[in-house]
């Protein structure tokens, strides 16, 4: 809901709390719900502690003068997840279309206090999703789908239901409403198979420790009225089933490129897991489907196949309702690393079509598809997907039965907080289709469980590398929900953690984070380590390294309105023009140096003193800043060197050694920032073969710096090329 109160009356009310709190005449609370609804019960809590902290005593009933907040279900009245806040005289009433929407009313109200306004001035008002799947892709540690020390780290945390609790916290207040739980093969973490007690790692005590573990993961997300999906990868086994049987002999951690076993015992095995997962864990909301990796040798056909005959027999026979997600396929050949077709298009759409009509899915079905690739934090256009071009199968004509979402996986900036509200707005509105359901929000290689960046000698307030990314969560949560919320929510957020001193960080961040979009833009991408923005790094034989001037001159962009340094040069050279919504790189550098010098500028006189919180937040904008003036000056350099090896010319040699110098003050300024306060990180990736570990594949913008400084002495060792 678009807060009715304007940012600066907000700030008015936490200035004068004291005055506001001594003139109102409210002598107590009362909450008057059903107590027997889990998710009320929740809502209640949540509403109890912003009470508290506001200053308000809670009445044990609905004693005369007492200040009554009604919270209730009006399923005829709201759609579903929608919710109403009517204000009276003398109480307060909240109101969903379902327990979720009864839930983020009460959360709305809660957020109003923690902003410092009274119950008293609380307003009217009403809120419904625009979209109705709002997901998080999260990913385990344990059978993680690549095996690296940067997801083995996160184990202990992840086994803690502490962490889940807050996550899951986080989730609703910013209205997300599925959490998606991906690993290689979850099944044997969650029971032990009836008919095949050879495939458990775990003796009995093990068992029942990972059982309670999931049953009361499930509880607090059914709990927070949010839907859980676990997510397979396929085919695979434990280690334990593979050299009991002789069979699936690479199908299982740490291998995650292998061929497809389908033999019969592989395929009843899978089946019955799917059964006994669905039976054991009723709080269970769905499954979803990943059909690429262990499928090796098969065509899409035969995959399609698999899946009817293991999974969705599997469900069928749990005998309940289930959700489900079936993620597009990106291979259409029976290599695990295809292209897209048009012909794969259609097949798959014929089986999504197939499961939406079978009475045990609840629909709709979510067709997932990556939104340009593994960088969907880039251009807001759709480029591509996992494998290719996406051609226009899924929606035309318009789909029954199943809604098209998109994964924006983030595989390019994990240390620095990022947040730019128009960025996620017009990505909506390039996907505000008739045929679109939502997204998932999240990466493969990343965990957001340990705070691995932190130093230990930094003392902060948040104990989970998630909270440090607040505001990525709230932005892409509440626009989700509603594409309107306006950046005055968000700049509240500020304030409420840090006074008069946040005014300017969401601004600042929507500057200067700027950065990342426009590196993801300007440099084609596919997979994973294609690119790491953050690091300016970018896959090279069996290592990430730094993208040196000559990879980002002969580099096409992903943004097909994006001119790289090598076609501006060319097209220059051979009497050439641009039309109007073309970004050249002179241009494309002007704007980076006029963004990150205002980003700058509006935290220069920012005190953070002992507050390390704010100290980070200040830091995070100067570090994507500075980076953004490196790569303003490095794209001078680039078109100097690219000209001066087209047509000579000692002034654009001169000007490419230049530049390319100051792009090195710049990393240096980087540095600077960094060092302090950033250790170096584990990044999750492989050298070889898919089952070597790297354990020691560690980051710093420190590390790269050698190979930043050889930039400049490629300028002064060049030669024209004609």
């Amino acid at each position: 809901m678009n807060k009715i109160l304007s940012f600066l009356s907000i700030l008015v009310f936490i200035i004068s709390n004291n005055a506001c709190f001594q003139g109102e005449k409210i002598s107590s609370v009362f909450l008057d719900y059903d107590r027997s609804v889990l998710q009320a019960a929740y809502a209640a809590s949540r509403l109890e502690d912003a009470l508290a902290d506001s200053g308000y005593d809670l009445a044990q009933n609905a004693t005369e003068g007492a200040f009554i907040i009604r919270i209730m279900v009006d399923t005829a009245g709201f759609p579903d997840e929608a919710y109403s806040i009517e204000k009276g005289r003398k109480d307060l009433v909240i109101q969903g279309g379902d327990e979720r929407g009864m839930i983020y009313g009460c959360l709305s109200v809660c957020e109003d206090l923690s902003n410092g306004i009274r119950l008293n001035n609380i307003e009217s008002g009403k809120e419904q999703p625009y979209y109705p799947l709002r997901a998080i892709k999260h990913n385990t540690s344990w059978d993680s789908y690549r095996p690296s020390s940067a997801l083995d780290q996160h184990y202990e945390t992840l086994r803690d239901l502490n962490y889940w609790k807050a996550f899951l916290d986080m989730m609703a207040d910013n209205r997300f409403n599925s959490l998606g739980i991906f690993n290689l093969h979850p099944f044997v973490y969650m029971i032990k198979p009836v008919n095949f007690p050879e495939a458990s790692p775990f003796d009995d005590k093990e068992m029942e420790e990972w059982k309670e573990f999931h049953h009361e993961l499930l509880h607090l997300a059914a709990e927070r009225a949010i839907d859980t999906y676990i997510f397979p990868f396929n085919i695979f086994v434990s280690e334990e089933f593979s050299k009991a049987n002789n069979v699936a002999p690479v199908n299982f951690y740490p291998h995650y490129y292998c061929a497809g076993d389908t033999s019969e015992i592989v395929r009843r095995y899978t089946r019955e897991c799917v059964t006994q997962v669905l039976k054991e864990y009723p709080e269970l909301t769905g499954i979803g489907f990943t059909l690429g990796e262990g499928m090796a040798g098969m065509s899409p056909q035969q995959r399609e196949e698999w899946m009817f005959d293991t999974y969705i027999e599997g469900m069928r026979q749990a005998g309940r309702k289930v959700k489900l997600v079936h993620r597009i396929p990106f291979s259409s050949t029976t290599e695990s690393l295809g292209a897209t077709s048009v012909e794969l298009e259609r097949l798959t759409r014929k089986a999504i079509e197939k499961e939406a009509g079978l009475d045990f899915i609840v629909g709709p079905v979510w067709a997932d598809l990556k939104y340009n690739w593994s960088h969907a934090h880039s251009t807001p256009k759709l480029v591509k997907v996992h494998g290719g071009k996406m051609y226009d199968t899924f929606y035309n004509p318009e789909p029954e039965g199943y809604k098209i979402t998109y994964t924006a996986r983030n595989e390019d900036f994990f240390a620095l907080r990022w947040g730019v509200p128009d960025f996620i707005r017009s990505h909506i509105a390039h996907n505000s289709h008739s045929y679109n359901g939502g997204y998932f929000i999240g990466s493969e290689t990343y965990i957001p469980a340990l705070d691995y960046f932190t130093p230990e000698n930094i003392e902060v307030n948040w104990n989970y590398a998630f909270e440090r990314q607040w505001l990525f969560y709230k932005l892409w949560g509440r626009l989700l929900y509603d594409p309107e919320t306006g950046d005055d929510v968000f700049e509240a957020e500020f304030v409420r953690r840090y006074g008069d001193a946040g005014l300017n960080l969401l601004k600042g961040f929507s500057l200067a984070s700027s950065t990342q979009l426009r590196i993801a833009s300007l440099y084609d991408c596919g997979w994973d380590f294609t690119l790491y923005s953050e690091g300016l790094m970018a896959l090279t034989g069996d290592s990430t390294r730094y993208i040196s001037v000559d990879r980002l001159i002969s580099q096409p962009p992903l943004d097909p309105d994006y001119v790289s340094v090598k076609g501006y040069v060319e097209t220059l050279h051979n009497g050439g023009s641009f039309g109007d919504n073309r970004v050249i790189p002179p241009e494309l550098a002007e704007v980076l140096r006029n963004d990150c010098e205002k980003a700058l500028t509006l935290v220069e006189d920012i005190e953070a003193g002992e507050n390390n919180a704010l100290m980070y937040e200040i830091s995070d904008i100067k570090a994507w800043a500075y980076l953004g003036l490196h790569l303003a000056a490095k794209l001078d350099g680039a078109v100097a060197l690219e000209l001066f090896r087209t047509k000579g010319g000692e002034e654009n040699k001169e000007k490419a050694v230049r530049d390319l110098g100051k792009a090195l003050d710049y990393w240096d300024e980087l540095i600077g920032i960094t060092r302090p306060i950033y250790r170096d990180m584990p990044l999750t990736h492989y050298n070889g073969s898919s089952h070597d570990r790297n354990d020691n594949n560690l980051f710093h913008w420190e590390r790269l710096r050698k190979e930043v400084a050889q930039d400049i002495k490629l300028a002064q060792e060049a030669v024209p090329t004609e």
